[in-house]
């Protein structure tokens, strides 16, 4: 079996599990990141949302601070924190303490979503202007902030200076592409969610990436969705959790994560059916095989350099299954079906 010589990471929106509590979901959230250390996962991403009661990841550099001190050596990140919510000096000071405490251990992904609605955005108030359209300067300001001290103005974050936190930039759409491409930064892209622009932004950050003294070629990774299991039956059977997690989106209702039905008949119509699929439609699912097919595949159209899996799955020992059987995949073990 070949190995796809890739490193794989995870995505976690830190979701609250149905008869679950806040608290119990941070702890799955630990307890994930524990597991895919153990499994050679390369990074371990928590993402911000607002104003979302079936999500516990809001104050997402807690939630980093929290993983980084319950794991041992895999990289903690946030995929990603929404500059328009924050300032960036005191992003700057918050990942530079992080990276102070956790020396080479600590990521910073940037997204120019508010990562909630327009009421809830205002409520964060970060400021009356829309700062979505700063974004590009924030980015800046950010790199400027974790450099040398040499090239800084009279604000700087302490800690910060010179801790160098690596920055990446996310997107859903080709705007992001163009400012991680020119300013020579990694580029994260969204297809778990938004795949449409997915393969336009990729070749757009390729074609107009400028090396700089962070990177010297393009660096893409692409967030899917992994459901992974023992056979294609069981994968199929857990997906439907997934799909009540994008009917959630679909209907802007507010379900904890459910456990998998049998069928999703009933549960949607044919709109909200088709408008959930297309946004979980850059999904692997299936048998470690399946998976193999599925990769290979995206991998010979795409050639992306990292890939960062996100498991919407109910039973959490399941959930780690999937993200073992994915990381054999890409390491190119062969399947050893199970013993009775």
């Amino acid at each position: 079996m070949g190995t796809f010589n890739i490193p794989v990471s995870v995505l976690n929106l830190a979701p609250i599990r149905e008869g679950k509590t806040s608290k119990q979901a941070i702890e799955e959230m630990v307890d994930l990141a524990q597991a895919t250390e153990g499994m050679g996962y390369h990074r371990y991403w928590i993402a911000e949302h607002h104003n979302t009661p079936t999500l516990v990841s809001s104050a997402t550099p807690i939630l980093i601070k929290h993983t980084l001190e319950h794991t041992q050596t895999i990289k903690v990140g946030s995929g990603g924190i929404m500059l328009p919510n924050h300032s960036p000096l005191v992003v700057a000071e918050q990942f530079g303490t992080l990276a102070t405490i956790y020396p080479n251990r600590v990521e910073l992904g940037l997204g120019r979503a508010p990562g909630t609605d327009m009421m809830t955005a205002n409520a964060l108030r970060r400021s009356k202007n829309d700062s979505v359209y700063t974004f590009p300067e924030d980015v800046k300001a950010l790199l400027t902030y974790f450099g040398p001290e040499e090239h800084q103005g009279y604000v700087k974050a302490y800690p910060g200076v010179e801790t160098n936190v690596p920055i990446y930039i996310l997107g859903s759409s080709t705007d992001s592409a163009y400012l991680a491409a020119s300013l020579g930064l990694p580029y994260v892209f969204a297809s778990h969610f938004a795949p449409k622009f997915m393969g336009e932004a990729i070749s757009i950050y390729r074609e107009r990436f400028q090396p700089s003294e962070y990177l010297d070629k393009p660096y893409m990774i692409v967030c899917l969705n992994v459901i992974a299991a023992e056979t294609d039956e069981e994968a199929k059977y857990q997906q439907t959790t997934m799909q009540q997690f994008f009917l959630n989106v679909v209907r802007g209702s507010r379900n904890p994560l459910r456990p998998p039905v049998e069928s999703m008949d009933g549960i949607w119509n044919p709109m909200e059916e088709e408008m959930a699929k297309s946004m979980s439609s850059v999904t692997l699912l299936g048998s470690k095989e399946t998976i193999r097919q599925q990769l290979t595949s995206f991998q010979e159209f795409y050639a992306v350099d990292e890939i960062m899996a996100v498991s919407y799955i109910y039973d959490p020992e399941k959930q780690k299954r999937s993200y073992e059987i994915f990381k054999e995949v890409v390491e190119g073990k062969s399947f050893n079906p199970p013993h009775d």
